[in-house]
């Protein structure tokens, strides 16, 4: 089988062309199904990093810290999110707490580490180890992180709460909000882009290498 990174193929339709060369801001769509076919990433993976970054600190700031704090009639009760799968667990809905767990830590804690990984800049400069595995890992664990469904999920209970018991905001809320926020930036990148920029790189790298002269 051929490599032929001048063509590009349309994931919608299967139409080929041959790979345009895109200017800053420029995006490149079918013919025949209008869907986007490449796009100009200019230094958006270089802003991508320090946001993924930012985005597993808040992770783990979700799930150190608890959630919410409830007082009702003297008493006092918290939890994390991890407290609130074992509970679940124990509780005999082991089901549903396998299910909280891989949506809302699993594969979102996956997607994080995979893209901090493939856009460290030692990374970039030439195909890491595991890098084809990475990227199909990635992709399919992207429709499987619910961190924003599990935060709707909590505003609604805040709510109806509110009326029986006096709820108080944990650090850990303010955390999954913003990390809602920054997850929607880094699912909205194609990880396609990456593949593409480091053939770009390798194919510059090899120009530079066979301008050099010999010993």
């Amino acid at each position: 089988m051929y490599k032929r990174p001048d063509l590009i193929v349309c994931e919608e339709c299967d139409a080929v062309y041959h790979r345009p060369q895109l200017r800053a801001g420029e995006v490149a769509r079918c013919l025949r199904c209008d869907a986007e076919l490449d796009r100009h990433t200019g230094r958006r993976l270089d802003r991508l990093l320090p946001l993924t970054v930012g985005a597993l600190i808040l992770f783990v700031i979700a799930n150190a810290f608890p959630i919410v704090s409830i007082e009702l009639q003297g008493l006092s009760s918290e939890t994390t999110l991890l407290g609130a799968v074992l509970a679940l667990s124990r509780d005999g809905m082991s089901e549903v707490a396998l299910l909280v767990m891989a949506t809302t830590l699993l594969f979102p804690l996956i997607q994080m580490l995979v893209l901090l990984y493939l856009l460290l800049p030692s990374s970039r400069l030439q195909r890491p180890p595991g890098f084809v595995l990475l990227l199909r890992l990635m992709q399919a664990a992207r429709p499987w992180g619910m961190i924003e469904v599990f935060m709707l999920g909590i505003l609604v209970a805040l709510i109806k709460l509110s009326n029986m018991a006096e709820v108080i905001p944990g650090p850990a809320l303010w955390s999954f909000g913003a990390l809602t926020v920054l997850l929607t930036v880094l699912v909205s990148f194609n990880p396609r882009y990456i593949w593409h920029i480091c053939e770009q790189k390798q194919g510059l790298a090899g120009q530079v290498q066979a301008r050099e002269p010999g010993p």
